[in-house]
C-alpha cells in the first residue's frame, strides 16, 4: 500500500494525488537558473510565485549537481540556503524540502523550518543519515551512478531499473537501521544522474516496478539534457518536453514532480486527476 500522506514537520503533505516541488536553486552555476535566486529577497519571490502557481512544496538547494559540478564548502551552502529558507519558512505556508547531501546543512535546516530532506547520494556522505535521522523530517532518496564530477562519462547498466531498485533497497534498509522509519522515506530514480538516454527512459517506462516498493516515488525530469537530445531544443525552450514527461511520470506512478515550470505543471496534473475517474469504466 502506498504511502499517501507525508508529515514534514508542522506540515501533512497529502500524496493521494501527485503533487508539485518547485525547484529552487540558489547558486551561482545550476545548469537551467544558476545565479537568479541567490539573494534572499529573489528568492522570496520566486517561491512565492511557485505556491501562487500551486507548488505543495519549495525544494532549495545551495550546492549543484549538474554534470561537472564541483563540491562546494560547508559554510558555502549553508550561506547559500539559509537566507532563503529563513525568509520563506517565515513568509509562505508551504512544506521546504532543503535539497542537500550535507549533514551540517540537513540539521540547521530543520531547525529553521525544514520540512523534508531531498539528497541526491542517498544520505551515503559520512554522518548524513545520523543527521537525517535526528530530524525526524522525512528524507528522499536518490540513486545516482558516481558522482556530478564523474557521472555522465559513461554510465552502464546490465537492467538498469533492477539495479537502481536493488541500490535504493539497500539505502531503505540501512535507514530503517539507523533510525528512519519507511513511512518517512520518499525514492527519486535519479533521472540524468549517471545515466544515458535509454536508461533514462527504461526508467520512466519501468516507474510501476518501483513503485512495488510501497514508498512514494520522486521524479525530477525538468528541462534535462535528455529533453534537448530528444527534442534538438535548447534548455530554455524544454517546457513542453518538460510537461510532458511530469505527466507521463505521474501516469506511471510517481507522487512528487520536481520542476521548474510550476503553474503548466500543475494545469497539466489537473487534466489527468479529471480523467482518472473515467479509466476504470472505459478501459
Amino acid at each position: 500500500m502506498m504511502t499517501e500522506t507525508l508529515q514534514c514537520a508542522a506540515r501533512t503533505l497529502t500524496l493521494s494525488a501527485p503533487v508539485v516541488m518547485g525547484v529552487l536553486n540558489v547558486t551561482p552555476d545550476s545548469f537551467s537558473d544558476g545565479g537568479q535566486y541567490i539573494n534572499a529577497e529573489a528568492a522570496l519571490r520566486q517561491a512565492s510565485a511557485m505556491v501562487d502557481a500551486g507548488a505543495a512544496i519549495i525544494d532549495i538547494g545551495g550546492e549543484s549537481t549538474r554534470p561537472g559540478a564541483a563540491q562546494v564548502s560547508v559554510q558555502q551552502e549553508l550561506d547559500r540556503v539559509m537566507p532563503a529558507l529563513e525568509r520563506i519558512a517565515a513568509e509562505l505556508e508551504v512544506v521546504i524540502s532543503v535539497d542537500t547531501s550535507t549533514p551540517e546543512v540537513m540539521t540547521t535546516a530543520a531547525a529553521a523550518g525544514a520540512g523534508m530532506i531531498n539528497d541526491v547520494r542517498a544520505l551515503l556522505r559520512p554522518g548524513a543519515l545520523a543527521a537525517a535521522a535526528t530530524t525526524g523530517l522525512p528524507v528522499c532518496l536518490m540513486h545516482m551512478q558516481g558522482d556530478p564530477q564523474s557521472m555522465q562519462q559513461a554510465p552502464t547498466y546490465q537492467d538498469v531499473v533492477v539495479e537502481v531498485m536493488a541500490f535504493l533497497q539497500q539505502r531503505i534498509d540501512a535507514c530503517v537501521r539507523g533510525g528512519i522509519p519507511l513511512h518517512r522515506l520518499v525514492l527519486d530514480p535519479g533521472f540524468g544522474f549517471g545515466k544515458n538516454d535509454a536508461h533514462n527512459l527504461a526508467l520512466l517506462s519501468g516507474l510501476p516496478r518501483l513503485a512495488q516498493a510501497g514508498l512514494p516515488l520522486l521524479a525530477g525530469l525538468s528541462r534535462k539534457s535528455m529533453i534537448g537530445r530528444l527534442t534538438g531544443r535548447p534548455v530554455d525552450q524544454r517546457l513542453i518536453g518538460s510537461v510532458a514527461l511530469a505527466l507521463l511520470a505521474a501516469e506511471r506512478g510517481a507522487s512528487i514532480l520536481r520542476v521548474h515550470d510550476v503553474a503548466e505543471t500543475v494545469d497539466a496534473l489537473r487534466l489527468l486527476q479529471a480523467l482518472r475517474p473515467y479509466e476504470d469504466t472505459n478501459g
